[in-house]
C-alpha cells in the first residue's frame, strides 16, 4: 500500500494505516535526525516522537502535492531547527561567517567527524541529497529554499568538506 493510500486511511480514522506509515519511515527518520543533531539516541528518538506528533497534527494540512514522505522530513527539519536553536547549536543564514577562515586541521579528518564541522544549512542539503537520495526540488520544498540554493549549499558543502579532510580543490 503507498503512503498516500496510507494517508487517506488515517485521515478516515484508520489506524493500521498510522502503524505502518510510522515503520515504513521511522528507520530513515530517526537516521537522519542523529545525523542532523548530531545527538544521541535519546535526544533523536525524542526528537522522533515529536516528529510524529506534528505529523498527525497537521496530517489535515498535508495536501499531497509533494511526497508524504518529503512532507515529513520537512518536518523533521524544522524539529532539528527549533532544538539546534534552543541549545544554541543552530546557525541562521545571517550568523554564519562567509569568508571564516577554515578550522585548522591537526590529522585527517574522515566524514563522519567533517559533516559536523559544516555549517547548518550546508549540512541539512549534503544530508537529506546525499545520504537520503532526496532531489533538489524536494530539499526546496522541505528547507523552505529555491531549487539553486539548495544546489549552492551541495556544492559549498562539499568544498568545505574537501577543505575538512584535506582533499583537491
Amino acid at each position: 500500500m503507498d503512503d498516500q493510500l496510507l494517508v487517506r486511511e488515517l485521515r478516515a480514522g484508520r489506524e493500521p494505516a498510522f502503524r505502518l506509515l510510522y515503520e515504513r519511515h521511522s528507520p530513515a527518520l530517526f537516521a537522519f535526525l542523529r545525523h542532523l543533531l548530531g545527538a544521541a539516541r535519546e535526544e533523536a528518538g525524542d526528537a522522533l516522537q515529536d516528529v510524529w506528533l506534528r505529523a498527525t497534527r497537521d496530517l489535515p494540512r498535508f495536501r499531497e502535492q509533494s511526497s508524504f514522505r518529503t512532507w515529513l522530513f520537512g518536518i523533521a527539519v524544522n524539529r532539528c531547527r527549533e532544538i539546534l536553536r534552543l541549545a544554541g547549536r543552530y546557525e541562521s543564514p545571517e550568523e554564519i561567517e562567509v569568508t571564516a577562515p577554515p578550522v585548522p586541521l591537526v590529522e585527517r579528518l574522515d566524514l563522519g567527524r567533517a559533516i559536523p564541522r559544516l555549517p547548518h544549512r550546508y549540512r541539512e542539503v549534503l544530508i537529506l541529497h546525499d545520504l537520503y537520495e532526496h532531489t533538489h526540488a524536494e530539499i526546496a520544498a522541505m528547507l523552505g529554499i529555491d531549487e539553486g540554493t539548495s544546489k549552492s549549499n551541495l556544492s559549498r558543502a562539499r568544498a568545505r568538506l574537501r577543505e575538512l579532510i584535506g582533499g583537491p580543490s
